[in-house]
Parts: structure tokens; sequence; C-alpha cells
């Protein structure tokens, strides 16, 4: 099963070209994995693998490990938001491998811009050590669980 976010885009996204530039599209796919695994306020609509408390004070941190990103097609700017494909592609220890795709269209006329796989490592913040996942965010995070995503150039 896979998360499908809304993200905006920024006209300050695009770059000279009229495309959204390379780092914005990391940043993108933060703002979807954000959304997807961090608590919100209470009265916020959040997503069902949002278990993380967030923030600098929080008791857990999370680390990205690794970044892979394999681009498509350009991404021009639009009024309605990208739609940000998420799921699981592997759930270890202490860590979790977060996989991409930004599309737009329907299943019928659906274009994948990007295909991304972020490692996120969970850190206790007290000890700054790797913390395991728990019982509750591994049962939040296992129906999303799949395979790997596909990368053209993996080597």
């Amino acid at each position: 099963m896979r998360l499908r976010l809304p993200v905006p885009l920024r006209w300050a996204d695009l770059d000279a070209y009229g495309h959204v530039n390379n780092v914005e599209m990391l940043r993108v796919l933060e703002e979807a994995r954000i959304a997807a695994f961090w608590r919100h306020e209470a009265d916020a609509p959040t997503w069902p693998t949002a278990v993380l408390d967030a923030g600098p004070t929080a008791a857990t941190h999370t680390f990205v490990a690794a970044m892979e990103i394999e681009y498509l097609a350009p991404l021009g700017y639009h009024r309605d938001p990208v739609t940000v494909e998420m799921w699981i592609g592997n759930l270890g220890g202490a860590s979790i491998d977060v996989c991409y795709e930004v599309t737009r269209g329907d299943a019928a006329a659906r274009t994948v811009f990007a295909r991304a796989r972020t490692t996120i490592v969970l850190v206790d913040a007290a000890t700054g050590r790797p913390r395991r996942i728990t019982a509750q965010e591994r049962a939040a995070w296992e129906p999303y669980l799949g395979e790997p995503v596909a990368l053209r150039r993996r080597r």
C-alpha cells in the first residue's frame, strides 16, 4: 500500500529552464516525509504513519543516512500540487528506507517525474545513538512495506 500526499509547488522552486530545480525536488520529498511520519497538533489532520514526535525537543531524532534520487521528466510549475507516493522499502531494526514517486495525473495519464529512496535512522536524542523501532511504529509502518523503489542506475 502507498501513501499519496499532495505537495504544493512554489514559483521559487523553478530554475532558469522553467522546471523544478533538482535541489527543490528534495524539499518536495522532505515535505511529504515530514507530513507522513511526524505527529502534528492534536487538531491537525494526520496520516496513520505519523507516529514520531517532531521537533528538536523530541525524544527521538530522525537522521537522513542516505538519499538517492532519479529524475525521469522535467516538472514544470502548476498551481495544483504534485502527488508524492510513498511506501517503506525496508523496515530495519533502527532504520527505514522511505521510497517515493513524484507524480501528476490519474491512473490513465499518470506521469512519474522522479523516483527516490531515503534511509532514515531513528536516534535517541539523549544518547545520540540509534534506537530500535518500537512495536507501535512497526505496526503503523508495516502496512506500507513493499518492494524497494527500482532505480535504473543502482549499483
